[in-house]
This record gives C-alpha cells, structure tokens and sequence, in this order.
C-alpha cells in the first residue's frame, strides 16, 4: 500500500504555522522560499547571506539560513554585552516572572516546536515532543529552585553567555540552557547549528525576545564566526556540545584565557556483561537504546561482554535489534486519519546522507579488517513515501569483535551501529569500556551490585548505571564527563547554575589545574 504524509504535517502547513507565530523572524530569500533572519542588537534582522537548508527526511530545501560574518557577529556581541549589564542588574523576581512568560508562550506552541523538529532533524513525533517537553518541564523546576540557588550570594557572570550547540537537542539542551542562564541574570547568545534545527530554534527564540528576555541567535559558519563567539572578550563564558574535533577547537582558542567554559563532547560510552542472568531486563534497556538512532551523547553503542555469557546475550540483543522500527516519520497509510497517532518509530532518518554514508563506511571498513558482522538491516522494509529520497537513512547494524585499527573500535559511530567485544577478565573488561580515552556514561550489567560497584570504580565515565543505563538527566542531576569528554565546569542541577554565576568555593569540573567530581 502506497504511504502518504499525515494531513496537516506537510512542512508548506508546518512552515506556515511557524510564519503565523512568529512573522517578524521570517523573511523571502532572493531566489524565493523562506528565509530566517537573525536576532542581533535585540531585533530580527534581514542580514547575512541565505544558505539552503535541505531536511533529512526526505533530502527537499525546506528554507534559507541567513549567515553572518565574522565582522556582523561582532557587534551583535558587543550590543549582547551591553544587554547583559542590564539584565544582570535586573532583581530576580523580575527575570523569573519574564522566564515564566516565555515558558508560558513556548508551550502554548509545543506542538508546533516539534513538528519542525520532525522535519528539521528528522526525530519521531514522540521523541520531538519530548525533546521540547523536557526543555519547558526542567526550566520551571529552576524557577522554582533559583532562589535557593542563588541564596549564597552568587552573581551573573561577567559578560553574556556564549551557546555553541550541536543539531540533536534544540530544546532540551540549548533551549533549556539559555533559560536558565537567563535566570541567573546572564544575557545569552547562541548560534544556530548548521546541520539543523533553526526554524525551532528562531521560533523559540522569538517567543523569548517578546518576554523581553536578552537573547541573541545568529547563524553563520563555525570557523568564521568561532574566533567571535569563543574569544571575544565580552563572553563570560563558553558552553559548547558537539564533537571531539570542534570542542577540542574551542578548548585550544580558550587556553590562554581565564574565561568560564564547559565543553561537552562525545565519548564511546560502553555497557559492560560480566556474571549477569538478569537477561529480561536488560532487554527493555537495549530497545530505549536505539532512540533517535542512538544520535546523542549518551548513547551505548559498546556492548563489552563476559565470553561465558555471549550466547545468552545474543539471544536477547539480537531479536531486539531485529524489531526496531525506523522511516520516514510522517508516512502513514490511507487509512490514517485526523487525530490517529503519528508513527511510532524508534528512528527517522540520520541528520543528513552525508552521515549515512560515513556509517556505512566505517561499517564496511570494519568488516573488511576482520569485523564479524551480526546483523545489517536493510532500508527495503521500512516505511516511506513512493519515489521518496532516502539517502539520510542507516539501517541498524551490529558488529563483533571490530578489528583494533577500526574506527569504529575507539570513537563513537553516532548513529544505528553497534559494537560487541568478548572479554575474558575483568581488567580486559574495564580496559575495553576505558578504551575510548573518557566518557560521558557507561553501565555494568552485573548480579553482584556489589562486585559491580567496585569495577565502577575504575572506569572513565562521570556516571556509572549498575543495571540500568545513565542519561545526561534533568533538573537536579548533575552532568559532565571524565578524560577527553569533557573541558571546563560540570552543569546539571545546582551545578549549571554555579557554572553560569560567581562567587562561593571552587567549581566541579575538569580545569588545567585540577578535577573535582560531585557525587552522582
């Protein structure tokens, strides 16, 4: 049966939608088809040259970016900095009341916020819809919390806030980020990531900008505009999430600065088996797992696994593996009608064919070197539209034992393809999830939570699950990474809101000097 697109999800509807709540942020490229403007010197500015942006989901322009240069960033810096004096002389009970009215405004267009994350980044309506929900649902947790906060007499930081975030977590990493930065008194600056996102982004911000909140959102490319947004001495601080190549960019354009940083960047978070029977729950844990096509920082896509256990763990991974659903994620039949749930699937399509075929090099690679291959799905059975492009899309593929010399075997693939590596002791079982030199999280599946708690110990990720996995977390969770994962203060909780104000003893975090860790 021939699938079509939901009615009403079509991006001409969506793109109208966006229009119609915020008129002021879009404009008419030269050529034709919409175009954003940026958010500089507190207005919507029609300045930059367009760039064609082409959604993942089905490879079409969905619009134009208008980038800045390097000379256009700086002064939208320097009229931030002179908005963030304001602000941070603005008393608390006012940046909470303006806080609570753009949170009031964003979700009165949640809806609205997801379905061009559909489009934009390709996420499932279900996981849009979270991505913009855990955004507005943390942030008020901080309203309710900032007093206590900021009871010790802590202050905004010296100059505005400088965003530089990946394409994955519009809302409930950058979003959510600002916000809170704004309500510690800080004025804030973000660039739109270039391989998606924006329209959310512009629409989000410009609900912002009417709660006369000091925000600033440009476009531009990361190597012109990096020496402006890192450097610039009116930042105060940095806060970058993304790669190891750019954060590590970033952290060398910091090194003879004293500015606030805290980079984020991806590590091969692993999942170790070692004397575990628990095989139904850990089942439950590996289908969350492919999530968003495991395209996010805490994804497990290292599986280390105790030799003995390696049959029964096949038995329960790979019929997992075999059930996961991905495509196009507005295609639905002609039975489909208004009000019927959107497909649940587990993944759309990667962020763009670019990144496929990279996957799909890394996996032929490896398994050219030796690497067993146990599974590689195939595109021929998901859903999508007739004709459509679906050159974004990577079926899920699992390899064992990939060769030393493979990619695959110390980065992240950041995408559908996991790893396996057999162990036969518990130092090859620690060397093995350490292999990635720091990560974000990792878990043991273990009977012996005790045992498992002193392995724990030794291994290079900032949280540890015993028997479950660890997310990045929200409201009172702290966050950060351990080795090459992670530069400069830890956030989450109290945490972000010390990393983005002044005043008290030390920060947690990875600093030249030293590392401090908070309890997690």
């Amino acid at each position: 049966m021939a699938l079509r697109i939901a009615d009403g999800t079509s991006w001409s509807d969506t793109l109208a939608r966006a229009v119609a709540a915020a008129p002021e942020a879009f404009g008419t490229a030269p050529g034709g088809g919409a175009v954003l403007h940026n958010l500089i010197e507190g207005e919507w500015r029609a300045v930059g040259a367009p760039t064609p942006v082409r959604t993942p989901v089905d490879n079409t322009v969905l619009l134009h970016l208008a980038r800045l240069d390097a000379d256009a960033a700086r002064g939208a810096v320097a009229h931030a900095a002179a908005d963030h004096r304001d602000w941070a002389r603005t008393p608390l009970a006012e940046r909470k009341a303006r806080v609570t009215e753009a949170l009031d405004a964003l979700t009165a267009h949640r809806d609205l916020l997801a379905m061009l994350l559909v489009w934009e980044i390709g996420k499932p309506w279900r996981l849009a819809c979270a991505d913009v929900g855990r955004a507005l649902d943390g942030v008020r947790w901080y309203v309710r919390e900032i007093d206590r906060m900021l009871a010790d007499g802590r202050e905004p930081l010296p100059g505005p806030v400088s965003n530089i975030a990946s394409w994955n977590y519009p809302m409930s990493v950058l979003v959510h980020a600002e916000l809170v930065q704004l309500l510690a008194g800080n004025a804030v600056i973000a660039k739109t990531p270039s391989q998606g996102g924006a329209a959310c982004l512009t629409v989000a911000h410009a609900l912002l900008r009417r709660a006369g909140l000091p925000a600033t959102l440009l476009s531009g490319g990361g190597e012109e505009l990096s020496e402006v947004l890192v450097r610039a001495p009116e930042i105060g601080a940095v806060a970058f999430v993304g790669g190891r190549s750019n954060g590590g960019k970033v952290a060398a354009a910091l090194l003879d600065s004293d500015k606030r940083h805290f980079i984020e960047q991806e590590g091969l978070n692993a999942w170790g088996i070692w004397n575990f029977s628990q095989w139904d729950l850990l089942a439950t844990h590996l289908k969350k797992g492919f999530e968003y096509g495991k395209q996010r920082c805490t994804a497990y896509p290292r599986f280390v696994v105790q030799r003995d256990l390696v049959d029964e763990f096949l038995d329960i991974y790979l019929p997992v593996v075999r059930s996961i659903r991905f495509g196009h994620p507005l295609a639905v039949d002609d039975d489909w009608s208004a009000g019927d749930p959107l497909p649940e699937l587990d993944f759309g399509p990667l962020i763009s064919a670019a990144k496929a075929e990279e996957l799909r090099r890394k996996v032929d690679e490896a398994v050219r070197g030796g690497a067993v291959p146990l599974h590689r799905g195939k595109l021929d059975r998901a859903p999508f539209l007739e004709g459509q492009d679906t050159s974004a899309y990577a079926a899920p593929a699992v390899l064992l034992a990939p060769p030393g010399r493979s990619r695959l075997m110390h980065a992240e693939p950041f995408g559908p393809v996991d790893t396996i590596v057999v162990v036969d002791t518990t130092d090859e079982l620690l060397a093995q999830m350490n292999a990635s030199n720091g990560a974000l999280v990792a878990s043991l599946a273990c009977d012996d939570e005790e045992h498992a708690g002193k392995l724990a110990v030794d291994l290079q990720a900032f949280k540890v699950g015993i028997n479950k996995p660890r997310s990045r977390g929200d409201r009172q969770e702290p966050f950060g990474g351990r080795g090459a994962s992670w530069k400069g203060a830890f956030v989450g909780g109290d945490l972000l809101v010390q990393a983005v104000t002044v005043g008290g003893g030390r920060l947690y975090g990875n600093f030249p000097d030293y590392s401090s860790y908070p309890t997690t």
